[in-house]
């Protein structure tokens, strides 16, 4: 398979944003506070259809912090998949249920899913809701299969060094408990078909020193007048989250190194995964008014309840939301217009509050601009002239 070169600039034209009324050009204004980063990448295809890309990136940079919070359920779809491959157990896929043993004192047992048609769980059920509402138990269940050792490592052979999954999300745990990860089997009718023993990660970070906020408030609901500390949390810099959507759309333009050991079928999976809607979904079921069709459609559509996106429009993301942080990384395709472009970006909208309470500030700050930022975009696409009409019909629901 043929690796592709594409360039990629530091210079993210300041004539894109600096003339621009509103949330966008006041953040961009402001970026150093807001923690603003952004990368966007244009893509051009040659008479084969092989792309070309070419990256803008703004004040990208491993040193800035950004609590990278639900995006980190993405690699860990990603390798969820892979590690079924890798295991190559005849009868055993996505599908099989698999149900797993409580650990004590940090998290249950699975035994059903009630969420899904057949009752079970399974990894494509968990990957569904991941991408559908972003349910934070469906990641735990996929962090404790791959097991915390071996998703960092998988991460850092793919050249992310930076990188660090330390823990589980919505549960107050300590980081040891975040080391332990739960027993479980999976069974096609009574045969069993793998059994996984619950392990420990003797897994050794480097160390940091990630600050943000200047008060936080505690899950027990205690006021902290001090910043909060992200030092042993999760770390996903922006410019590997966006790599990583990269070897996902175009595995076929990256290094060997970059690439995940998926079949076409994954690749399918996650496509259809990533792009549906609540609203459009069978299996599971969600309440329409509260997980509505933009529900987790940042960039261009802000999560607006109000939001109609047209049929050509598919947005292929994966966002989080914590402590301030807003992140959103998309695959963004208008088969209608012949259009394709990554797009990825974080922001800090609660500099000046209490983390923790921040969602006044994702909806009044944080959302608008992400909606703003991704509207530019696709303006620069819809103006900019392509060399060749894109195929894009791998990419179609």
């Amino acid at each position: 398979m043929q690796t592709l070169h594409y360039r990629t600039t530091d210079y993210f034209p300041e004539s894109w944003w600096r003339r621009k009324k509103g949330i966008l050009g006041d953040i961009f204004r402001r970026a150093e506070p807001f923690r603003l980063q952004v990368i966007y990448t244009q893509i051009d295809r040659d008479q084969h259809q092989r792309p070309r890309f070419r990256d803008f990136r703004f004040q990208t940079s491993p040193d800035i912090y950004s609590y990278p919070a639900s995006t980190v359920k993405l690699p860990a779809a990603v390798l969820a998949l892979e590690k079924l491959r890798d295991l190559g157990i005849a009868g055993l896929d996505r599908h099989t249920p698999m149900y797993i043993n409580p650990l004590s004192g940090i998290n249950t047992g699975v035994d059903q899913d009630l969420t899904a048609a057949s009752g079970q769980a399974s990894i494509s059920h968990y990957i569904k809701k991941i991408f559908l509402i972003s349910d934070n138990d469906a990641y735990n269940r996929l962090y404790e299969f791959i097991g915390q050792e071996a998703f960092n490592r998988r991460l850092w052979e793919n050249g992310y060094a930076d990188i660090q999954i330390r823990h589980r999300l919505g549960l107050p745990l300590h980081e040891e408990a975040n080391r332990h990860t739960n027993a479980m089997h999976f069974k096609s009718g009574n045969q069993v078909l793998y059994q996984q023993p619950a392990a420990y990660s003797n897994l050794g970070f480097a160390p940091r020193h990630d600050l943000a906020g200047k008060a936080w408030r505690t899950h027990k609901g205690t006021l902290e007048n001090a910043p909060m500390d992200f030092s042993i949390r999760n770390r996903l810099p922006l410019v590997h989250l966006h790599e990583i959507m990269r070897s996902i759309f175009f595995p076929e333009a990256v290094t060997n190194q970059q690439r995940y050991r998926l079949t076409d079928g994954d690749y399918s999976f996650l496509y259809r995964c990533m792009s549906q809607y609540p609203t459009a979904s069978e299996d599971p079921v969600y309440d329409q008014q509260q997980y509505h069709q933009a529900y987790c459609k940042f960039l261009l559509y802000g999560g607006s309840q109000q939001a109609v996106i047209p049929p050509d429009i598919r947005i292929f993301n994966k966002p989080g939301w914590a402590y301030g942080f807003l992140t959103d990384t998309a695959y963004i395709a208008d088969f209608g217009n012949n259009i394709e472009f990554l797009l990825s970006a974080t922001v800090h909208v609660n500099h000046d509050g209490i983390l923790g309470e921040d969602q006044q500030a994702f909806e009044e700050i944080g959302k608008p601009f992400l909606q703003a930022l991704g509207e530019l975009i696709y303006t620069i696409e819809l103006e900019r002239p392509k060399p060749t009409t894109p195929d894009l019909s791998r990419f179609r629901p």
